[in-house]
């Protein structure tokens, strides 16, 4: 009788290598938002795979950096979690960016746990300069196994997976085996919106803003949702808000498009903005807003 695996993948890397992009098509499911600036993500989320004999619990986390105020040492709390629970670590690089930051190899050197290297964006390069690549990884040392993919173009999902579990432990499922991931419903939505802002303004501006979910109402039909943006000062939320409020708007149109793909329903959205003045620097709303590490 085949005996049950279940761990914990974390996967690590520098910020726009395509860890998001990576794990939403492991996992199957956009659970992860994208976008082409760069530190999109702030939570570690966790994705569920499910089998009939499996269970991998997919980490995603904030790209890797060195932190400039308290949002960001956050985040990089949630990236330092993973060298501790994680039972087997993927390191991501990409072919426009293949460089591991000095400390990340140091910290996935010094651990027992199997490490897999990923180089990402193998379709903007020449099949010579990812060999060097991977031979460059390889004297290191430091990984049990090194792949090159394109995740933009797909992956081979089920051998892909079958790699994982070689190095997985046998154990019991540590979450329902129905379940796809730890975050709420409110979560995502949050995320959505927030990925409309990152697609529709530039600079500071997606950096600047938290979003809140304040009511969340399920119907047979239709989902009703309030919403509220939070930037740090006026002249922010005036540019979010828009002339004649186009860029709520905006926003507002781009979020119900995700949010109805996402739940497979019809969405009301009802979004407003406001100003929590250097919320990033705020630990209490910050961890009113979730960047709560363990």
């Amino acid at each position: 009788m085949t005996k049950h695996k279940a761990g914990f993948i974390g996967i690590v890397g520098k910020p726009n290598v395509g860890k998001s992009t990576f794990s939403n098509a492991l996992i199957g499911e956009r659970l992860s938002i994208i976008s082409p600036k760069a530190q999109t993500t702030r939570h570690r989320i966790l994705g569920l795979i499910n089998g009939d004999d499996y269970q991998l619990i997919i980490s995603d986390t904030p790209g890797v950096i060195k932190p400039g105020y308290m949002l960001q040492e956050k985040m990089m709390g949630f990236v330092g979690e993973i060298y501790g629970d994680s039972d087997l670590i993927v390191a991501m690089v990409a072919m426009d960016d293949v460089d591991l930051p000095s400390d990340v190899l140091d910290k996935i050197s010094s651990k027992k746990t199997p490490k897999i290297l990923i180089i990402n964006k193998c379709d903007l390069s020449k099949p010579d300069k990812i060999k060097m690549t991977i031979d460059t990884y390889n004297a290191l040392g430091i990984f049990d196994h090194i792949l090159a993919i394109s995740a933009l173009n797909g992956i081979d999902r089920a051998s892909l997976i079958q790699l994982l579990l070689t190095y997985i432990p046998e154990h019991e499922p540590f979450y329902p085996k129905d379940q796809l991931t730890d975050r709420s419903e409110r979560f995502f939505v949050e995320e959505m919106i927030r990925e409309g802002i990152f697609h529709h303004f530039k600079q500071e501006i997606p950096y600047a803003t938290q979003v809140e979910v304040i009511d969340f109402k399920e119907d047979e039909k239709i989902i009703r949702i309030m919403g509220t943006i939070f930037a740090e000062r006026d002249s922010q939320k005036g540019i979010l808000i828009g002339p004649k409020g186009d860029g709520i708007k905006r926003i507002g149109i781009a979020a119900r498009k995700l949010c109805e793909d996402f739940f497979g329903k019809q969405i009301f959205l009802d979004l407003k903005v406001s100003v929590k003045k250097d919320w990033r620097t705020n630990e209490q709303l910050l961890t009113r807003f979730g960047y709560k590490n363990k």
